[in-house]
């Protein structure tokens, strides 16, 4: 039997930066695409609550880009809705990506924006009852109104010359303009009508590209302009900061964004006059190679004098292959401290970090291909091959925990990493640590003796960090007893500090200090492992957690005593933690 936890799993991990946020907010595109239409439950809610914070973090266009993924799934109507209810550029996206029966789209576009309806209209694929429905709701394909609201049909072309007689109102007699388009002007007679609707149409499309124009940098107050009709006044900046540019095959600039056309066009890269650039810049030139943050000086008119830095590519002729010249950008170069620049320290610490990572890579790729098969996402597969995949895919979920284990002990001790703060109840946490082992310790006789010491006992600590020391040291102390073997837990208040004192078992205790927390897979027989690498292993990655937490795990004699940094009583019957009321 085979329980499909990927959701769980990825609301378990963190999203610290931009990246992580990015590969989360994909992995639940891809979950919750994929899930049936009435799919519900307390996991997807909350996976759709933590869809949403992503959705705050990560900029538009990034996730426009994500959602247009060629493979994406997007098979649920719930998500569709939820990511049309986002920007524009997302919403977009998901409706022309989506993959939904007729009936589903049926039940979705009432339900949609009326932004948003208009995408839908774009597609060529949904049915003509879903087409039906967006005409009643008045989405039409995109194009410009009528000029008129024509009232009788157009006259046969053989006839316009010939008076028409008819017995309506004069304004049925009139023919409907041939190019129907833009509300014209008002004119006097009917003659005029179609020549000045034409006109009329030639002028809005001018004034709405007038509009539209993109000017990055204004252009200089003092540089000619011809009365083309703008509305308006552009100051530019006293310096630019950043413009696009092209060059031809001998690098002179032949387009530049319409503010500095006039102070950049004519200026050659990579040879003598107003620009000046060093011999890097001269060299990959000359090699067709790509610019990548190369310095260049530019003297010129003030809005661009002084230094830049190059990006560009060489774009070639897709017929010929011939050079064309460069594409990029030139911006001005970013000020940073001297200490940016210091180079990054060389630690043991680092380089398992960076192993790890090269580790992980492959080992992603494995599990990935190994669930494609298992859950036969491509076709019909045999089931040896489906239980081959299985095995494969815990393999390497349990290879992922293991590097997790190493670089979360490798950050702490480097000091890279720290401790969600929050505020926790460490007796509830201890308390259902104690009862989720004592279904697996009940039946063989052994597990803890629990006593706790009246009073709230509140660390200034996430929920989720403290669930992992507390497992992590009592499921490895549980997991080595032997049958019959109690184990005495107390858990009360040394001064500012929570003290958490558990009994060491027999097999541990016979051991000292440094071998205790030696890392040796295998040494010590366990019925429940919290961790990859053995008991001395994690025994020191809660060391490694409660030093961050600026507490300490220490031996004394045959017990193991936790201690962190609580939060004073008067703090905690002022905290506004959700935590409730259960104790040990």
């Amino acid at each position: 039997m085979h329980f499909d936890d990927r959701l769980a799993t990825v609301l378990r991990s963190r999203a610290d930066g931009p990246a992580t946020s990015r590969i989360q907010f994909r992995q639940l595109l891809d979950l919750l695409g994929t899930l049936p239409a009435d799919a519900a439950g307390p996991q997807i809610d909350a996976a759709y609550a933590r869809l949403a914070e992503q959705t705050r973090a990560i900029p538009d266009a990034d996730r426009a880009a994500i959602v247009r993924e060629a493979g994406l799934r997007l098979r649920s109507p719930r998500l569709v809705a939820a990511l049309a209810q986002a920007d524009p550029a997302q919403a977009a996206s998901a409706l022309a990506r989506a993959h939904l029966a007729e009936e589903q789209w049926l039940d979705l576009i009432p339900a949609l924006p009326i932004a948003a309806r208009g995408h839908v209209r774009q597609r060529r694929d949904l049915g003509p009852r879903v087409e039906e429905l967006l005409a009643r709701l008045g989405i039409r394909e995109r194009g410009l109104p009528p000029a008129t609201a024509p009232t009788a049909p157009a006259a046969d072309p053989a006839t316009i010359a010939e008076p028409v007689t008819n017995t309506g109102p004069p304004a049925a007699a009139a023919p409907a303009p041939v190019i129907a388009i833009l509300p014209p002007e008002p004119a006097p007679g009917p003659v005029n009508e179609p020549l000045k609707g034409i006109g009329a149409l030639v002028r809005k499309i001018e004034a709405y590209r007038l509009a539209k124009q993109v000017i990055d940098v204004p252009p200089h107050a003092d540089s000619p302009r011809l009365p083309l009709g703008e509305d308006g006044s552009m100051t530019p900046p006293a310096e630019v900061q950043a413009f696009d540019f092209s060059t031809d095959a001998a690098g002179r600039i032949v387009w530049t964004d319409p503010g500095v056309a006039p102070m950049t066009v004519g200026l050659q890269l990579g040879g003598r006059g107003p620009v000046s650039s060093g011999a890097d810049l001269n060299l990959a030139m000359r090699s067709l190679q790509p610019l990548r943050a190369l310095l260049l000086r530019i003297d010129g008119a003030p809005a661009i004098a002084g230094q830049w830095q190059v990006d560009a590519v060489p774009a070639f002729d897709p017929l010929s292959g011939r050079f064309g010249g460069y594409r990029g950008r030139m911006r001005r170069p970013a000020t940073l401290p001297a200490s940016a620049f210091a180079p990054a320290r060389d630690t043991e610490a680092e380089r398992l970090r960076q192993a790890l990572h090269e580790l992980r890579t492959p080992v992603n790729a494995i599990q990935g291909f190994a669930e494609v098969i298992q859950q036969q996402l491509f076709g019909p597969t045999p089931h040896e091959y489906r239980a081959l995949a299985a095995g494969i895919a815990g393999d390497a979920a349990r290879m992922l925990a293991a590097f997790e284990e190493l670089e979360r002990l490798a950050r702490l001790d480097s000091k890279v990493l720290e401790l969600e703060a929050g505020e926790t109840r460490l007796d509830e946490i201890v308390a259902a640590t104690v009862a989720q082992l004592g279904a697996h310790t009940r039946s063989r006789g052994s597990g803890f003796e629990a006593r706790q010491d009246d009073g709230e006992l509140i660390l200034p600590l996430a929920r989720i960090e403290v669930e992992r020391i507390v497992w992590r040291l009592l499921a490895t102390l549980a997991g080595t007893a032997a049958p019959g073997e109690q184990l005495k837990l107390r858990l009360r208040r040394k001064g500012s500090n929570i003290r958490l004192s558990v009994g060491l078992p027999a097999v541990l205790a016979a051991k000292n200090d440094a071998a205790l927390f030696a890392a040796a897979t295998g040494s010590v027989p366990q019925v429940i492992a919290a961790g990859v690498f053995g008991v001395g292993f994690a025994l020191r990655l809660v060391k490694a957690e409660a030093h961050a937490a600026g507490g300490t795990l220490d031996r004394h004699k045959d017990r193991l005593r936790l201690e962190l940094p609580g939060l004073t009583p008067a703090a905690a019957r002022h905290s506004h933690s959700a935590a409730g009321q259960t104790n040990i």
